[in-house]
């Protein structure tokens, strides 16, 4: 159950909306519908600085592609 709890309490950030200072957005988005921004890809933010802007393009085009495999 700790390993759980750490992995929630990381901060998640949304790499696909990267803010124009550097920073990134927190993950999510309130509803989907209304919404402009595009399908989030989030990651903790201590694998989000270690990634590369390729790395970071490639993972957000895939999880687009992908788009939400899961049902409500």
């Amino acid at each position: 159950m700790g390993d759980l709890k750490k992995w929630v309490n990381k901060k998640w950030v949304d790499i696909g909306a990267p803010k124009k200072n550097g920073k990134y957005q927190p993950c999510g988005r309130k509803s989907a519908s209304g919404s402009k921004r595009k399908y989030p890809k989030c990651v903790p933010l201590a694998k989000a600085t270690r990634m590369t802007k390729g790395e970071k393009a490639s993972a957000v085009s895939r999880k687009r592609a992908a788009g939400n495999p899961g049902g409500k």
